[in-house]
């Protein structure tokens, strides 16, 4: 069963287990799936409201892209969990002989950078989200300004939790060039990211 069709206390409990996965990566996904639903959420209180109707194009945009997103980090949670079986199957390889070993090694390498491609995909997914949301900030229902706070803050440790999960693989690649181009590309996104929720947050909490 995909994670995804999981009841939300079957999925927890899971998480909770002795299983190696789904893990850190699968429940940053879901944070940003959360993050994702809750703006899209707003944007379906504001919209065909008298109040809001000079916003209702700029809420629109904004819902349309949250919703996609949603579904991306969705699709990231099982993927996340997907690829942790590739790295479970470099473990079961042999490791007697020397080609063995060697083979063993050679596919470790490729396994790392497999586990990379989903939270670097994330790192994005966050970004985005954030700058939809900060678009609709004292442009949408007053009444739900608390949940973009929210928001916010599930894209925060979404974006974080990836980042967590890009560094953990890339410390045992050996392909410096891949791993240089990862470190440039995700601290960039996560930075970005980071200040961006913040700002998104202080500027809700100042105003309630």
């Amino acid at each position: 069963m995909k994670l995804t069709e999981m009841q939300t206390q079957e999925f927890i409990n899971l998480l909770a287990s002795d299983a190696p996965a789904p893990g850190g990566g699968s429940a940053a996904a879901l944070a940003g799936a959360q993050g994702c639903g809750l703006g899209a959420m707003v944007c379906a209180l504001t919209i065909g409201k008298t109040k809001y109707a000079e916003y209702e194009e700029i809420n629109k945009a904004a819902s349309t892209k949250l919703q996609d997103l949603k579904n991306k980090f969705l699709q990231a949670m099982d993927e996340d969990t997907e690829t942790f079986g590739v790295m479970t199957r470099v473990f079961a390889m042999p490791k007697n002989t020397e080609e063995e070993k060697t083979a063993r090694r050679a596919a470790m390498q490729e396994a790392l950078k497999v586990c990379t491609k989903i939270p670097m995909e994330m790192l994005g997914y966050s970004l985005e989200a954030l700058q939809a949301i900060e678009t609709i900030v004292g442009k949408s229902n007053q009444s739900a300004s608390s949940d973009i706070g929210v928001a916010a803050l599930n894209l925060g440790a979404a974006v974080r939790g990836a980042w967590l999960n890009v560094l953990i693989n890339i410390g045992g690649i050996k392909d410096e060039e891949f791993v240089k181009d990862k470190k440039d590309k995700g601290t960039q996104q996560v930075n970005e990211a980071v200040a961006l929720s913040q700002k998104i947050y202080d500027t809700i909490l100042a105003g309630l």
